[in-house]
């Protein structure tokens, strides 16, 4: 209602023919369905005589009646959890001596029946009812006032279409247990980023507990491996840190198939940066000992690589230097001869893929174990004596040198290392000479 429109209700020159034209116009927004509502009607027929305190009351009925079955509609279970009524609410009728006004509002809005703008302003609305219809010694409200509510109560609840349903849970887990469940990502979006945080916390809660436990069908294991990743991205952080806790809570727990799938689940979803750092090290120092002491069995440096690529980037400070060690050595391998083939450059390779992806995770403090582990490994300056062999050491150094800030204190050290034409100063600084 503009303000041409707002003098005109106010004005006494036609002013009941100008008033009934406007509430007429404003209703017209009013969807199709609720148009024949009785508080409707009502409404309707009070404001040609001025019954200005009836039709606020009036009109207020039909917004908590469209909320009570936009709730029913939405998820009549998830507003009992949410809201936790003096009596469970299971039909239309449960709301009358149940749930007071101030409570339905609260529950669409945490149902998503409502959005936090309506929320607030339905509220205002509740209390305009409030005063004028609940007290009838307050002053008499004016055409403004009626409009002013009526026009609110329309744009927030009496024009919008009902909600989509929020699925049950139990239902969707169980078709997610079967062959039947459709993997398609518009379906799967649609079902989940609508959900309540309260439903979203708990779907992640039951996947993460199903996805862990041994006796969880293949099926519904690649189901879950399906939709938790959409899931996971419109996750609240604090459910986000929760789950990370939980995986902490099953590493301590010393179960290892557990310890396995729950570690997989955090791959799966993305969230390794969330692990505590103890659940981390207590993960990845087996796999980081296990590289460094199976130098040239190429099947176990292929599987240890494979592992630990999914926490490039995440590695504790502890476990750095032999991190970077195990990596280093791998990459460059060892000469030797073979009766099968006529190549004398040996190294794993599935891990060689790899470890150049992970080298480009490094930060400062990665980069200085890089140049602790070649000063330090005595078998790596001999085996970088060979000129195929440096070269493999250098393509890590390359590496590193884009990766290193501006100010890190061993940016020479690398330079020399990668420049071919300072070989000689190089192999003076780590107390070496060429064959």
């Amino acid at each position: 209602m503009d303000s041409s429109e707002l003098i005109a209700v106010g004005s006494t020159d036609n002013s009941p023919a100008n008033e009934l034209t406007l509430f007429r116009t404003t209703c017209d927004q009013i969807r199709e369905e609720m148009r024949d509502s009785p508080y409707i009607i009502e409404t309707m027929r009070v404001l040609p005589v001025g019954g200005y305190r009836s039709a606020i009351g009036s009109f207020w009925n039909a917004v908590v009646d469209d909320l009570r079955n936009k709730i029913l509609h939405r998820s009549i279970k998830l507003f009992n959890k949410e809201m936790n009524p003096k009596k469970t609410v299971s039909c239309y009728e449960d709301f009358q001596d149940n749930v007071n006004d101030e409570m339905l509002i609260d529950g669409a809005y945490k149902l998503g029946v409502i959005s936090w703008e309506a929320h607030k302003i339905l509220k205002q609305a509740k209390e305009t009812r409030h005063v004028f219809y609940g007290h009838p010694r307050s002053s008499e409200p004016g055409a403004i006032k009626v409009l002013a509510m009526m026009e609110d109560c329309i744009k927030y609840v009496l024009s919008e279409e009902y909600p989509p349903q929020i699925i049950d849970i139990d239902e969707y887990i169980d078709v997610m247990g079967t062959e039947d469940f459709y993997r398609n990502e518009f379906s799967v979006t649609s079902a989940i980023e609508d959900l309540p945080d309260v439903y979203k916390r708990e779907l992640i809660n039951r996947f993460f507990s199903s996805y862990i436990l041994d006796n969880c069908s293949s099926i519904l294991r690649s189901n879950i491996e399906y939709v938790a990743p959409f899931l996971w991205k419109v996750l609240p952080k604090e459910t986000v840190l929760q789950i990370a806790k939980s995986v902490d809570k099953e590493v301590v727990s010393g179960h290892k198939q557990k310890i396995d799938y729950a570690l997989a689940f955090i791959d799966i979803v993305g969230a390794k940066k969330y692990l505590s750092t103890n659940t981390r090290r207590t993960y990845l120092k087996p796999i980081i000992d296990s590289l460094n002491q199976n130098v040239d069995v190429f099947a176990t440096e292929n599987e240890c690589v494979r592992q630990l690529s999914k926490y490039a980037g995440y590695i504790p400070r502890d476990l750095l230097y032999d991190y970077v060690n195990g990596l280093t050595q791998t990459y460059v391998g060892h000469i030797g001869g073979s009766a099968m083939y006529s190549r004398t450059d040996f190294y794993a390779n599935g891990a060689a893929m790899k470890i150049p992806e992970m080298f480009e995770t490094f930060d400062d403090e990665s980069a200085n174990a890089f140049v602790e582990v070649i000063q330090n490994n005595k078998m790596l300056k001999d085996r970088i004596r060979s000129a195929v062999k440096l070269r493999r050491l250098r393509n890590l150094g390359t590496i590193v040198s884009k990766r290193v800030s501006n100010n890190f204190s061993n940016k020479a050290f690398l330079d020399m290392l990668i420049d071919e034409t300072k070989e000689r100063e190089f192999f003076g600084l780590i107390g070496y000479s060429r064959k």
